[in-house]
């Protein structure tokens, strides 16, 4: 049964990529804040063994919205794989910015490379 639907799987996440990606491996972080929040904690996100069986690479973009003591308080994907994106939401929320005096929403991209 589940051979019927292998194909369709792999179908399925070959179409949300597009052609030219390098093998992926681990990711590279590379945010790029709207307000300029230094990150001081970051933990890479994992790589999902279901991306890594069909050698997906790709970019994630996500806002992580920022509590004024430096804290992520929610990721909110803007594009990328499902699979890498539920992966680097996790880490995300994890890291820890600069404090401010108010709330603010940081622009992250990640980059999975091999």
């Amino acid at each position: 049964m589940w051979m019927r639907r292998f194909p369709a799987v792999f179908w399925a996440l070959l179409s949300c990529f597009v052609a030219g990606y390098a093998p992926v491996g681990l990711a590279q972080n590379q945010p790029a804040s709207d307000t300029g929040r230094k990150l001081l904690k970051k933990v890479d996100p994992d790589y999902p063994e279901m991306a890594r069986r069909v050698n997906l690479a790709g970019t994630v973009k996500v806002y992580a919205v920022v509590a004024p003591d430096g804290t992520v308080k929610s990721v909110e994907p803007v594009g990328g794989s499902p699979l890498l994106v539920q992966s680097s939401q996790k880490a995300i929320l994890l890291w820890k910015f600069a404090p401010a005096s108010a709330e603010s929403r940081e622009l992250v991209e990640l980059h999975f490379y091999p």
